[in-house]
């Protein structure tokens, strides 16, 4: 225990202790090259700091694959497509393997509508379209960008229109979430409408076998669960225009669930690829099946799980030391290397030379103290002569 019973506060007291020795300052010999090296330092030190902290702030993302467990979820399915035919010959219909009704989940609205669109939105399709098209191609490149910074894909919001056609709707847009099984199933868009049965349906498409088949579609939206940052739905914003009539296009889907746990959200949604094929039906060609849209999805065995993983603090504090001594150490020793070299090359002082003429200044007189008339005790009048 330490007493103090001086007239000082113990705060100045303790501001007077420096338990760090110092030099004096008449030992200090200030260079320019010092000066330098020492502003280098400071913003080499500065940089690194900053730069290690950016980097302990941002952290790693983990994907972890993990057995998918979880079988009594449930599967929502986002469904925003537009078909270029009237909503009264067309009919929509999921079936998943348990061959029950699924209907009972949800049902999808019919809007009846223009293929067409407007000049204003052709170009917010057209802007979307493009923005997807480039997340799917550059996901290898900025997949960090998407999942830190909160980005994902861009929704088709498609604006009304201002003005509706003197003609009939020829499209028909089917929009809505259906909530299901979380079981492999098959979304189709055919001719005719659907009649459910027990054990499964039928599409009533006899009864259209005169109306002109044009498959030709813009999907909106089609995803699986709720969205999610750094997800990208690659069929979303794409669109299909058949070249002919009777064709038939099919979307083989593997969903994935996925558990997404950043800074910007924890969610439980899915994510998923697709292999895409499309083929004229003709029978007479040996071409067999129905016209139509064929969304056959799947559910994977193995679920992902997204997180961050930051690094512990007591490693950052240690590096961050290391770092900052470690500059401070290599500055010092090339400052030491330079103030040598500069000293062994360079010319010694020279004296200054008095010379004798006539613009010569006097220089100074220099006396000898010892010199004097006392010191020397000589008569004054011999050191007259």
């Amino acid at each position: 225990m330490i007493r103090y019973r001086g007239k000082k506060k113990v705060i100045d007291k303790v501001k007077e202790l420096d338990a760090f020795s110092k030099v004096p300052e008449e030992y200090v010999d200030s260079t320019p090259v010092g000066g330098t090296f020492s502003v280098i330092t400071f913003f080499i030190i500065m940089w690194l700091v900053y730069s290690e902290v950016t980097y302990f702030l941002d952290s790693n993302l983990v994907f972890k694959f993990v057995p998918d467990t979880d079988m009594d979820e449930k599967l929502r399915i986002n469904i925003d497509i537009t078909v270029a035919m009237p909503c009264s010959n067309i009919g929509a219909d999921i079936l998943d393997s348990t061959s029950q009704s699924v209907f009972g989940f949800g049902e999808l609205q019919e809007e009846d509508t223009w293929w067409e669109l407007t000049q204003q939105q052709q170009d917010a399709f057209d802007a979307v379209k493009y923005i997807n098209s480039y997340l799917r191609e550059e996901y290898h490149s900025i997949w960090q960008l998407l999942w830190k910074k909160g980005h994902g894909s861009v929704r088709a919001t498609i604006p009304p229109r201002n003005s509706k056609p003197n003609r009939k709707p020829d499209a028909c847009r089917l929009h809505g979430v259906l909530t299901l099984n979380k079981v492999a199933g098959n979304f189709h868009i055919t001719l005719g409408k659907s009649l459910h049965l027990p054990h499964g349906h039928i599409h009533l498409n006899m009864l259209f076998e005169d109306v002109p088949q044009n498959f030709s579609h813009r999907i909106n939206r089609l995803s699986f669960g709720s969205p999610a940052n750094g997800i990208i739905y690659p069929l979303e914003g794409d669109e299909k225009i058949a070249k002919e009539e009777n064709m038939l296009y099919q979307y083989f889907i593997e969903v994935v669930p996925t558990d997404v746990d950043t800074t910007f959200e924890s969610i439980k949604t899915f994510q998923y690829s697709v292999k895409e094929l499309e083929r004229t039906v003709s029978h007479q060609k040996g071409s067999h099946g129905v016209p139509g849209l064929f969304f056959k999805y799947d559910m994977a065995a193995l679920k992902v799980k997204v997180y961050q993983e930051r690094e512990n603090l007591l490693q950052f504090m240690l590096r961050l030391f290391s770092i900052i001594g470690g500059i401070y150490v290599i500055v010092s020793f090339i400052n030491t290397i330079v103030l040598t070299v500069r000293t062994k090359f360079s010319p010694a002082p020279v004296p200054h030379r008095y010379k004798k003429s006539e613009n010569d200044t006097p220089g100074p007189v220099l006396t000898n103290p010892l010199l004097t008339q006392s010191n020397l005790n000589v008569p004054l009048d011999l050191l007259n002569q």
